[in-house]
């Protein structure tokens, strides 16, 4: 059979975009592989060249794909970094921002946009386009709709392209279990008509459709073999490997602490998007010292919850809620409510996109801001230095933040929350994108730090192995439409 793709010996032409060594990939059509390793393995590298965004020397690459690569026919990336399709927030907070939301297109809009020009849609793809589910979603605005929702749009705008290869970076990304479920049989669905390349860093993200697994470490291809290889090879490691050194012992904190016994009082709280309600009558008080986990499917208001704690919702000047013992909208500024809060979410890794040091990203930590205007001092940036290697972060420290991976910027916006030892720690997805040895490096980090009596936590996850087990309160949402 004469496969889509072969690279034999591949070499990037670019230095930046190199692996370690020449790589020989082949994919035949039907053959749907995973792309898998750790965090900086160089998965998105070998995607890169893979789908023919990196050029390679020589005569490397040969193709026999009906048409030009990032043309109709051919190969086609989905990196759910732009889940918005190009209408990005252009700030951090503009999701929440009432006044902005004419900036952002309905589902319809984006799907239209997405249409060939010139050309007529045929049934087929009209109907794999129905299949995504997407279009019981028309009248909605994209900044609305759930991740899951979001994982659809962005499937069913690269379906009108009509491509032969489809290739996938984290597909199952802030899905809770039944989008996860529901998105992994739309895949299944879609690679009965088109050959699919998934990127992953956990072994729990592989589908059962996968046939093969191409594994990379240290930006070198180690493995491909077959997904029943893989899965043994994985498990003969296992018995042998080490076990990891326990981070080291966290700083003393200097972080001051609010006082009260109330952290956060919510009293009959409602948010309403147009016609619909976000959050409905809630009622809700924290206390100091109280770790909470915060639960619910896609599109049920945990993030909006959020956004109303951190200031960073104008809604919640008008809702009755109380911050550290003090009713919002009595003149504090949102910095004053800010320095208490160590706070990561998935919004913040779409929209913090600054050419800096990972160092100074993590020191923004301590300002509160999305860049670094005010330098920090030796000591400090010692400080988040520290931080950074107990995440296991030390050696991207001098490293420019965009050069990272995706997995490796989050690491640094995990940091970037502790930095400043806060009295409330909100952790939206907070492992969102990290392999499983930074998960538990991580979940014993919060573990640790938690000890202290005077620290509070807020996590949202769609996954109770994630939550620590300090956890000791939950509250779950409910969608409302």
């Amino acid at each position: 059979m004469t496969p889509l793709i072969q690279i034999r010996q591949g070499v990037a032409r670019h230095p930046l975009y190199r692996l370690r060594a020449p790589f020989d990939f082949t994919l035949h059509a039907g053959e749907h592989t995973v792309l898998f390793g750790k965090n900086g393995a160089g998965k998105t590298l070998l995607a890169r060249q893979i789908a023919g965004a990196c050029p390679l020397l020589g005569e490397a690459r040969t193709d026999n794909l009906a048409s030009e690569q990032h043309t109709q026919g051919g190969i086609r990336c989905l990196s759910f970094r732009d889940i918005y399709g190009g209408n990005e927030p252009a700030y951090y907070q503009q999701r929440w921002n009432r006044a902005d939301e004419q900036v952002f297109p309905t589902v319809a809009e984006m799907l239209e946009r997405a249409k060939p020009v010139g050309e007529e849609v045929s049934e087929e793809t009209l109907r794999r386009v129905e299949e995504t589910g997407i279009t019981a979603h028309l009248d909605k605005t994209i900044n609305l709709l759930s991740s899951g929702e979001l994982r659809r749009l962005q499937t069913a705008r690269m379906l009108f392209s009509r491509p032969k290869v489809l290739m996938i970076d984290n597909p199952f990304i802030g899905l809770d279990r039944e989008a996860r479920r529901s998105f992994t049989a739309l895949l299944e669905e879609l690679a009965k008509d088109l050959t699919l390349i998934l990127i992953v860093c956990r072994e729990a993200d592989i589908p059962p459709f996968i046939r093969k697994v191409v594994s990379l470490s240290e930006r070198t291809l180690t493995h491909t073999e077959s997904r029943e290889e893989f899965f043994q090879r994985r498990e003969n490691e296992q018995k042998t490997l080490t076990p990891k050194p326990a981070p080291l012992p966290l700083p003393p904190t200097a972080s001051p602490v609010p006082q009260g016994e109330n952290m956060i009082e919510f009293c009959d709280v409602t948010v309403t998007y147009g016609s619909r309600h976000i959050l409905h009558h809630l009622d809700w008080t924290v206390r100091c010292g109280e770790r909470w986990a915060l639960t619910g499917p896609n599109g049920a208001g945990k993030s909006t919850l959020l956004s109303l704690i951190c200031a960073d919702n104008p809604q919640g000047y008008a809702c009755p809620i109380h911050l550290f013992g003090k009713r919002r909208g009595r003149g504090e500024s949102i910095w004053e409510i800010k320095k208490h809060i160590g706070f990561v979410s998935p919004e913040m890794f779409s929209t913090y996109r600054k050419p800096l040091p990972a160092i100074d990203i993590a020191a923004s930590g301590l300002r509160d801001t999305i860049g670094l205007y005010v330098r920090p001092s030796q000591q400090e940036r010692e400080l988040c230095l520290e931080w950074m290697k107990r995440f296991g972060a030390g050696d991207l420290a001098t490293r420019d933040y965009l050069s990272l991976s995706d997995g490796e910027q989050r690491l640094v916006l995990l940091v970037r929350a502790f930095v400043k030892q806060p009295a409330l720690l909100i952790l939206d997805e907070p492992f969102h994108g990290l392999d499983d040895e930074l998960t538990n490096r991580a979940r014993s980090i919060i573990d640790a730090y938690m000890t202290r009596p005077d620290r509070t936590l807020i996590m949202v996850s769609h996954y109770d192995e994630e939550l620590p087990s300090c956890i000791d309160h939950r509250l779950t949402l409910s969608r409302q439409d």
